[in-house]
């Protein structure tokens, strides 16, 4: 063991420190156009009202909005005093930004003039995940906390219309939530969850009432999407096994691809051409379908916001620096590297709930 040198004398092991050496060696090369940010990153959505930026939900507690075409920091949403999660926009015209906290909050801000809004009070522990949907005439909120529970919320009134959790096999903490873009209807959303249990749960959700639809999925997935760009809108999962997979739609969403990162994957993209795989060993990995003119934006817990071009050749051109510097022709140069605002300690708690 040795002494970490932030306050509070909080001891690390030797592999912790090595992590942290390792993180700090990443957060040192320019690859990527990086933006440093002086905190950890925890989520990121697009943000609809400035084309080529990031919402980024941050440990210091505030959502930066990046705007990565310019690779520049833009206005800060403050309110929390603990880590920001999960991120999410809508409400009526898509002009609220809501984010889920440690604090076992949901915070809100009007997207345009970051006026603060209604605070969502509810969650016995802290919110892991937010998704918004039109449910009949209401814009909804619907959150899932590490209290094992999902929460449907009125954003107009701020009043919880739901409290869901699975009455015949226990759901542990909820990690992932989306809508299914085929199979839901202007009444009735079909929402997909994810949990720290092996099972993919389908509920279909009405302002009245909500229905768990009862079917044999069992996968530990983290995260997941809709590929709306194929024909059979089938689902993508990120998963703790090391493996990102494709469930067909037309299969009962039984696996029909399987891609081996290695490590615990994160989250998972597609593009007609490219399946893109980031995994706790903090790689980002591209998997060749075709080519591709699209811009990866990957957020990192090394501090920065980092984007990446899908052309085969630029692709080419990047692995070759790569292999350049790794065989010493090539001098890396060194970007600033952020300082943390967190204690080592509280670095270590928001890690451990994080993967929960």
């Amino acid at each position: 063991m040795r002494q970490g040198t932030s306050s509070g004398h909080y001891f690390q092991t030797d592999a912790e420190q090595a992590q942290i050496e390792r993180r700090a060696a990443k957060a040192s090369n320019k690859n990527g156009d990086p933006v440093v940010l002086k905190s950890k990153l925890l989520a990121a959505v697009p943000d609809p009202s400035a084309p080529g930026s990031l919402l980024i939900a941050e440990s210091t507690g505030s959502v930066r909005r990046v705007d990565v075409d310019a690779g520049e920091a833009k206005q800060v949403f403050k309110g929390p005093s603990a880590p920001v999660t999960c991120v999410a926009v809508g409400g009526p015209g898509n002009f609220t930004l809501f984010a889920g906290s440690w604090d076992k909050d949901i915070w809100s801000w009007n997207l345009e003039t970051r006026a603060p809004g209604r605070k969502y009070s509810g969650h016995t522990d802290f919110v892991k995940t937010i998704i918004c949907a039109k449910i009949g005439s209401k814009d909804c909120l619907i959150s899932g906390g590490a209290d094992k529970k999902i929460m449907v919320w009125d954003i107009e009134t701020g009043s919880r219309i739901h409290v869901i959790q699975d009455q015949t096999v226990s759901m542990m903490a909820l990690q992932h939530l989306l809508i299914d873009p085929l199979e839901s209807t202007p009444e009735a959303v079909i929402l997909v969850s994810a949990s720290s249990d092996p099972h993919i749960r389908r509920w279909r959700i009405t302002v009245d009432a909500v229905e768990q639809i009862k079917e044999n999925m069992t996968l530990r997935y983290i995260n997941s999407f809709f590929d709306t760009e194929g024909e059979e809108v089938d689902l993508w999962t990120s998963s703790g096994d090391g493996t990102a997979k494709c469930l067909s739609r037309q299969k009962g969403f039984a696996t029909e691809d399987t891609i081996k990162h290695g490590s615990h994957v994160r989250t998972v993209a597609v593009t007609d051409q490219w399946i893109i795989t980031a995994g706790r060993d903090e790689d980002v990995k591209v998997w060749d379908r075709t080519s591709g003119k699209l811009y990866l934006a990957s957020v990192s817990i090394d501090g920065t916001v980092r984007k990446w071009p899908l052309h085969r050749g630029e692709l080419d051109r990047i692995n070759k620096e790569r292999d350049e510097k790794a065989n010493g022709t090539q001098e890396e140069e060194p970007a600033e590297p952020a300082e943390s605002l967190m204690t080592a300690e509280e670095e270590a708690e928001l890690a451990a709930l994080m993967e929960d």
